[in-house]
């Protein structure tokens, strides 16, 4: 963790990674621990201030979420949201109870007492509520009441002496207008953080932390072409030169033109490159198998024994990935009583056989200061403005087995997809878009000629970090051409759809 940083306990919040984004975004560097981190662990990072995040439970059920006691002992400055608030008032002597009627939504605030913590801010803002218990009472412990609402009378708590702050509502929404100042209130003006985490100042210091620690070794690196792992290669290649060793591996599961691409970027970077071509093993071990998770994990068991070979063959000492924070938090579940969605084939670790160990340089990052960082380092705009593609490839968007013929019918659709969408200019506004071959065959009629063939979904979303994510408005005339070249020029499909779910509910990808 960095000198001036901001440590988040997570009490399950559905929110609790918008609190980092936003922190971020103020240049505020912050990691996420769980609730019931160990001081130990809190200390190791030495952070300067700790966020209580917001929580599914309530206080006063026997058995809900506590921090380590000893947290309150640090003497840093504290602030709870929401179930964090309530965590404050209950275990410095004060009341939590139900409230009469469960707060969701926007709700006028109204500043009611002076503290740091509302510097510079209105006296009356706009707030975005979302509990079902409320504090009844401080319990003469310091704490004074410093804003209300219409509804809830103790709808922010200070104690300017300790350094404890509580709100009842969620400051890091969008909902909230005023969010990131007192967020940016705390950390500077009651934190005292000076230093600003900008792309500038991470990649310096992750120079310096590869440099120490790999050493002398030599590094293997899973080039795939995509962000992530263009990103990983350039910086660790910044900090080693010639002992990056980086291996394109050619699964069988790419889209069009995804091999080339790969080679010219090593070119342009000046990468050492090695392709191993695995596609029949890969093939081979996924013949049949229509689970998705199991899909997943035979592609990263797979793909590790691919690395395994090739790390043997140029001696390697470590593997570098291009593992980012949402893969961190989806996949080990951080976020204290949260729920794995998925799992990622780069992140949890290497088998005890392999005698590589892991460098991550930017697993503590999300998507956006990704490309922020290879905007630092001077990377290619079409390289940086690549959409994401997921390391199990097309064989998480075909749903049901994957097969050779199948693979050719979802590359070329996905092809054209892509071709009129840069064509468009519609590449750039977007996220992420891709196609997906359904296990779904419909009657239609092509010709003269009844047809019985396949259904392909087109997904198009707009994210940030791909946290959340809503499914992009494309131009109707856009999506019917797309449509009328894959169902023309594709043989085995007769039927287009356009997917658009949200995420959540859904996930960006099918599988």
């Amino acid at each position: 963790m960095n000198r001036d940083s901001v440590l988040i306990l997570d009490f399950g919040s559905q929110y609790t990674q918008l609190i980092a984004r936003r922190l971020r975004e103020l240049q505020v560097y912050c990691e996420i621990l769980p609730f019931d981190a160990s001081v130990e662990r809190i200390l190791k990072g030495s952070p300067k201030g700790i966020i209580l995040s917001g929580g599914p439970d309530s206080v006063h059920r026997q058995g809900s979420p506590r921090p380590d006691p000893a947290v309150f002992r640090l003497g840093l400055p504290v602030l709870g949201i929401c179930y964090g608030m309530q965590l404050l008032a209950t275990l410095h002597g004060g009341r939590v109870a139900p409230a009469r009627r469960r707060e969701y939504g926007f709700a006028r605030l109204k500043v009611t007492g002076g503290t740091p913590l509302f510097d510079g801010l209105p006296k009356t803002m706009q707030v975005w509520m979302s509990h079902g218990d409320s504090a009844k009472g401080l319990g003469g412990n310091g704490f004074k009441a410093v804003a209300r609402t219409d509804t809830a009378p103790l709808a922010a708590i200070a104690d300017d002496v300790k350094r404890l702050y509580g709100v009842q509502f969620h400051p890091e929404v969008a909902h909230t207008p005023e969010g990131a100042r007192i967020l940016e209130n705390f950390s500077r003006r009651i934190c005292k953080l000076s230093e600003r985490w900008t792309m500038a100042s991470f990649l310096e210091r992750s120079v310096a932390d590869i440099r120490r620690e790999v050493g002398n070794g030599r590094v293997i690196l899973a080039l795939s072409g995509g962000v992530d792992s263009s990103v990983a290669a350039a910086l660790v290649h910044r900090a080693i030169g010639r002992r990056l060793h980086c291996v394109f591996v050619d699964t069988g599961l790419l889209r069009e033109g995804d091999l080339e691409k790969v080679r010219g970027l090593a070119k342009t970077l000046g990468l050492s490159l090695k392709v191993a071509d695995a596609a029949a093993v890969f093939l081979k071990r996924l013949a049949g198998v229509t689970d998705p998770e199991r899909k997943r994990k035979i592609i990263g068991r797979t793909f590790i024994d691919v690395f395994d070979a090739e790390a043997k063959k140029v001696k390697g000492d470590f593997l570098a990935q291009g593992t980012l924070y949402p893969d961190v938090i989806e996949s080990v579940s951080v976020k204290g009583p949260s729920a794995v969605i998925k799992s990622h084939h780069n992140v949890g670790g290497l088998p005890k056989r392999m005698k590589l160990r892991l460098v991550e340089p930017l697993r503590m990052c999300f998507k956006d200061e990704v490309r922020a960082l290879g905007r630092e380092m001077r990377i290619s705009p079409d390289i940086l403005g690549a959409h994401p593609f997921p390391g199990p490839g097309l064989a998480i968007r075909i749903l049901g087995a994957v097969t050779p013929e199948r693979l050719a019918v979802l590359r070329r659709a996905d092809a054209i997809m892509r071709q009129e969408l840069r064509s468009s200019g519609w590449q750039s506004k977007s996220w992420q878009a891709f196609a997906v071959l359904l296990p779904v065959k419909s009657v239609g009629v092509m010709g003269d000629e009844r047809t019985y063939e396949n259904t392909v979904a087109l997904r198009c979303v707009d994210s940030v970090d791909g946290m959340t994510a809503d499914w992009t408005r494309l131009p109707y005339d856009l999506l019917q051409k797309m449509s009328s070249r894959i169902i023309s020029e594709v043989k085995g499909v007769n039927r287009v759809v356009y997917d658009i779910s949200s995420k959540p509910p859904a996930t960006i990808e099918w599988e």
